[in-house]
Parts: structure tokens; C-alpha cells; sequence
């Protein structure tokens, strides 16, 4: 058996009286990839910070490399070759790939004189390590966010990390680029060193995992080799009960055609001649490639990116979309795919960004009023069973799917007739995912037509009534939902 790199054993964390992690064991070998999973809020990111040293445990013990630690904090971990990678990479945007390595490895005075040639030769040969072409001289800000991922793997690398945490390294990377961080994770366990891999994708786990450790409520439910767990074995242990409807489709009589599409282009971003149609109740799945084209269409469909030519309609009525206003003033409302970035504001309250885009609902006189603006939320609240303490807590405090609920809940409140909803479970655990997947069919069952993008072939097959194949920014192929495939749809999307 191989050694252990990591052993953490009967780790508690308490935060303000609320138990975070009770008795949690879990452990890593030299070599290998040990998935954590769980539901949000089960205990993962709070096992991770007192690994990495950001956050102490208030009981249980720790060792690396089988020599207990009795103090730690993140200089600590660091130069015990422990290195966290998370979905979002913190990173210096206004610096080079080179300089934001550099700082990550190089030690020694602030006032030392600065090789800058040597710096990027470090950066060209830790870049090629991992098999990546990025220019060292690049900014980080120009960089997309699988690129930022693979500056991030390099550091780790360059640091000679013997433990490797990755935190949803996949939410926003293509199939292509998938692959590659897997032939990167082989590497790491060529040599030697142990990767703790967090995901919601249970296709992954399966994929890559040599072990499993299943948290729930803070405590640990199982540990499994993965290839003695099926997906429902890992589904029951994360919620503690079966679910039998991940996607709980049932089919729904359609109504009039909501939105009709006709030769919609727009010059700046690519989107070429699209014509699609989607009708009271339906739910038409975007499926395609990252790069399609689908967020652009959704953005130019919304205003966000206004169409250069074709035409819109509305229920059977032509439209002109010059902005988001007009959007929703038309019964159009859109959920973007970054719901951190631009779906919520996290340092606002689930109240204010419940109601944030129907200001006029709860104003009098010009002046929000906090009865009316309550009111609303907590009936969105209840309806989308919204996991916060109140409607005056925070959007960041809560978990990734309780975040999403209250993007959705933002638009909802604008009673749209036609919704838009780009990615809607992407970075949720997989409790969540079946709920905001039960409120999509009790939106369609209320006769409310919806677009959804998603780039996972289940949830397409799973929850679509119809569905649209994007390949270089216009649709190749629709299919009905007994019709369409995995193979079909793939085919598809990839122009064949």
C-alpha cells in the first residue's frame, strides 16, 4: 500500500455554535486521486481550509507525511507542499503569467534585484510540464478561465506540491480542456504526489477517483474505493435518501408559440442566422460546444448584445430588442451563466437581490419600500425553498445552489413569459440540482416557455422537451426529445 501523504483524523469546526465538521476522518496516498463529495454545506470547503492552514479545528489531529503538526497556518502548509486550486483562481490580472508564477515560488528581500529573463524561462518550463502553450508574458487578466486554471496547476507544480487540492476544477472547462487537466492529474500521481478532487460531477468522479469520501451534515458518511460505488450508491449517501427524480420530467401540453426566431445574427459576436421557436410550457434544451455560440445567443435575444439583423417575435407579435429593458419589459428575463459575477451581488441581501430587477414593484414615490421589497423575497424564498437564516442575510454566505435560487428568484419576479436560464445547476451539489430542476418543470406546467443552456448531455437529454445543437454560432440540428441521443447530439456539435 502506498504511504500516506495527508492523515487528518476526528477533525471538529464549530462557527458561532453551528457544528461545521463533527468528527470528520479522511486521508491521502502517495499517488492517487481521493475524491470529496458531498452536498453544499456538507463540510468540503471546511475540511479544505483547515488542511491548507486558513482555519484552525478546534479538535482532532493532523500529520503529513506521518509527522503530526500542532500548529499550522497557510506559510505552513505551503512549504509542506500542500496547494489548493480553486474554481476561482486567485490570481494578480494586471501582472504577467511569468510575474504571477514568480511570486508564488521565488523567495528572498523585496529589495533583491529581479532576473526577468529567468523568471520566464521558470514559467516556459513549468507551462511546458503541464503540456501548455501560454505566452509567460501574457496578463493574467486577458487569460480565460481554464487558462487561469493551468497558471494556477504550474504554481503548484513549480512548488513541488506533494498534495494537491483541486475545488471544482471542471465548473467552466470544454470537454477538450477536461481531458487535459486529467492528463495533467496522471502525471501528478506519476510522480508521486496525491490530488483531493472536489466535484459535483459524479461522471468525473467516476472517471478519475480512486477513492471516495462521502460528508454529510459536517460528518463523514463513507469511504469507498470508487470502483465499488455506482451513482446512485453515491447519490444515497449524499442526501441520505433515494432520489428518484434527478430530472423529474413530465410531459406538459404546449401552448402558443412564446418566442420565434428568424435569421437572428449579430456581426460582433458571432451568432450567424439562427431561427429557432420555443412555445408555452416547453423546455428547448441549447446543447453545443463551449464557443458555440449558446451564451451569445441568450445575450443577444436578452439586449445585452443587441441583434445586427434578422428578426424577433413575441408571441406572434415583431419585436425590436435594443437592451435588457426592452427584454424585460417583453416578458423576457435571462439567468446568466456566472451567477457570482454578474446573476448576484454577494454583498447585498437575499431581499435586495431577490427584487433587484423590479425595483418599480416595491417603490413608492421613488423610495424602495422594505415592507413591500420583504414581502416579496420571503414569497420567493418559500416558493423556491431558499436555505438563508432570513431575507436580510447576505447572498455570499449562502451555498452555491441556494445562490442560484436567488438569481432565479430575481427574475421570476418579473413574471416573464419567455425564461432564459444559461447553465442553471453548473457548481451545484446534486440535491440542489434536482430541486432547481423540479421548479424548471413547475415554471413549464405554469405555461412559462424556457431556453435552457447546458453544456452536460444528461441534464439535455434529462429535462428538455426539444432540443437545439449550436456548432459555430448557428443551430445545425434540432431534434425532439424521444429522438436525440448522446451520440446524435455530440455529432452535432461537433459539425459533423
Amino acid at each position: 500500500m502506498a504511504s500516506l501523504l495527508l492523515d487528518a483524523r476526528h477533525i471538529s469546526k464549530s462557527f458561532a455554535g453551528l457544528r461545521a465538521l463533527d468528527r470528520v476522518s479522511f486521508d491521502l496516498r502517495a499517488g492517487e486521486v481521493h475524491a470529496l463529495v458531498g452536498e453544499n454545506g456538507a463540510g468540503k470547503s471546511t475540511l479544505i481550509k483547515i488542511i491548507t492552514g486558513a482555519e484552525p479545528a478546534d479538535a482532532g489531529t493532523l500529520s503529513v507525511a506521518g509527522v503530526p503538526l500542532t500548529s499550522i497556518d497557510t506559510h505552513t502548509t505551503r512549504a509542506l507542499g500542500i496547494a489548493a486550486i480553486y474554481q476561482q483562481p486567485a490570481l494578480f490580472p494586471h501582472l504577467t503569467v511569468a510575474e504571477n508564477i514568480a511570486l508564488s515560488l521565488e523567495r528572498g528581500s523585496p529589495w533583491r534585484r529581479i532576473d526577468r529573463k529567468a523568471r520566464r524561462r521558470r514559467a516556459s518550463e513549468l507551462l511546458g510540464r503541464v503540456g501548455a502553450t501560454l505566452d509567460p508574458d501574457r496578463l493574467v487578466g486577458t487569460l480565460t478561465m481554464p487558462e487561469q486554471q493551468i497558471v494556477e496547476i504550474t504554481k503548484a507544480i513549480g512548488a513541488d506540491a506533494r498534495i494537491v487540492i483541486m475545488d471544482e476544477p471542471t465548473a467552466s472547462l470544454s470537454d477538450r480542456e477536461v481531458e487535459r487537466l486529467f492528463e495533467i492529474i496522471a502525471r501528478l500521481r506519476t510522480a508521486g504526489a496525491g490530488v483531493i478532487y472536489i466535484s459535483h460531477r459524479l461522471e468525473e468522479i467516476a472517471m478519475i477517483a480512486d477513492r471516495i469520501t462521502v460528508l454529510r451534515d459536517g460528518e463523514t458518511v463513507a469511504t469507498r474505493d470508487a470502483r465499488d460505488v455506482t451513482r446512485t450508491d453515491l447519490i444515497r449517501m449524499m442526501v441520505g435518501r433515494e432520489l428518484d427524480a434527478v430530472f423529474p420530467k413530465r410531459q406538459v401540453p404546449l401552448g402558443d408559440t412564446a418566442l420565434w426566431l428568424r435569421d437572428l445574427s449579430n456581426a460582433r459576436t458571432g451568432v450567424n442566422r439562427v431561427s429557432l421557436s420555443v412555445r408555452r410550457g416547453e423546455i428547448l434544451g441549447l446543447a453545443g460546444l463551449v464557443g458555440s455560440g449558446r451564451t451569445q445567443l441568450a445575450e443577444t435575444i436578452f439586449g445585452l448584445t443587441p441583434p445586427t439583423s434578422g428578426e424577433i417575435a413575441i408571441a406572434g407579435t415583431p419585436v425590436a430588442i435594443a437592451s435588457p429593458a426592452d427584454a424585460i419589459d417583453l416578458g423576457i428575463a435571462y439567468v446568466p451563466e456566472d451567477r457570482r459575477q454578474h446573476g448576484v451581488v454577494l454583498e447585498m441581501s437575499v431581499a435586495a437581490n431577490a427584487t433587484l430587477a423590479s425595483l418599480p414593484d416595491v417603490s413608492r414615490n421613488g423610495l424602495i419600500s422594505r415592507d413591500v421589497e420583504d414581502r416579496l423575497a420571503k414569497r420567493y424564498v418559500n416558493e423556491l425553498r431558499i436555505k438563508a437564516s432570513s431575507v436580510d442575510a447576505e447572498v455570499g454566505s449562502l451555498s452555491g445552489g441556494n445562490q442560484q435560487k436567488v438569481a432565479l428568484a430575481r427574475w421570476l419576479a418579473t413574471g416573464p413569459s419567455v425564461l432564459i436560464l444559461d447553465e442553471p445547476t453548473q457548481g451545484v451539489d446534486v440535491g440542489s440540482k434536482a430541486e432547481i430542476h423540479k421548479l424548471m418543470q413547475d415554471l413549464a406546467e405554469r405555461g412559462m416557455a424556457i431556453i435552457m443552456i447546458s453544456s452536460e448531455l444528461p441534464e439535455i437529454l434529462g429535462m428538455s422537451d426539444r432540443i437545439a445543437v449550436m456548432h459555430a454560432g448557428t443551430i445545425v440540428a434540432t431534434m425532439e426529445r424521444d429522438a436525440a441521443t448522446a451520440a446524435n447530439i455530440m455529432a452535432a456539435a461537433l459539425g459533423h
